[in-house]
């Protein structure tokens, strides 16, 4: 259960509070042009996202996390070098379809925050096509399916991602309706990004 500024201690409770107000800040996010102002695959950025999806529930909101995690077998980067991680996450290139969905795999594996990183970095590759390339992700086209167990495979091959999200390229980057669809919680199940006590190590 993880501490929270509302005081909430049912975990379903708190998993429908995190869904909709994340949801009404990503709104807002987009309707107040505050991701026009953002420059695109930065930490600086993902944190700032970060930070306005998630403030009224946690002290750690765009903070990066102190713990290490592991999601199954697999364990992300370790809190001790993510600092060092993020740095040269920054520094990848981000100027081709290939390059950025790269730079977004690595920052999945590096999964800077305790909770919402799912969320959070879907923005934040979005952002980063939309500057970069002039289109963004259709996720009403991606399936939730496909798309996690690429994503969980994506540390030692990209391929499949890529091609996922290659398929469901939309040119239409100012549609509220398919940027929305990227952090609609009924569509991706964010269980991928929450973790039980025994996967904290």
């Amino acid at each position: 259960m993880l501490k929270n500024k509302l005081g909430i201690t049912n975990p379903a409770l708190l998993v429908n509070i995190h869904e909709k107000t994340s949801k009404i800040k990503a709104v807002q996010l987009f309707e107040q042009g505050y991701l026009d102002t953002l420059k695109p695959g930065t930490f600086n950025t993902l944190a700032f996202i970060h930070k306005y999806l998630f403030a009224d529930i946690y002290e750690f909101a765009g903070q990066i996390r102190d713990v290490n995690l592991a999601k199954g077998n697999f364990r992300f980067a370790s809190a001790m070098y993510l600092p060092e991680a993020l740095k040269k996450i920054e520094a990848m290139p981000q100027t081709t379809f290939a390059e950025i969905v790269e730079k977004y795999v690595e920052m999945n594996i590096a999964h800077p925050f305790r909770e919402g990183n799912g969320r959070s970095m879907r923005i934040w590759l979005d952002l980063m096509l939309k500057v970069e390339i002039g289109k963004v992700v259709d996720w009403s086209k991606v399936d939730k399916e496909d798309y996690l167990l690429a994503m969980e495979r994506s540390p030692i091959r990209d391929k499949e991602i890529k091609d996922i999200l290659n398929n469901a390229l939309s040119t239409d980057i100012n549609n509220r309706e398919i940027y929305m669809k990227g952090i609609d919680n009924s569509y991706y199940y964010e269980g991928y990004n929450t973790y039980t006590a025994s996967e904290l190590i």
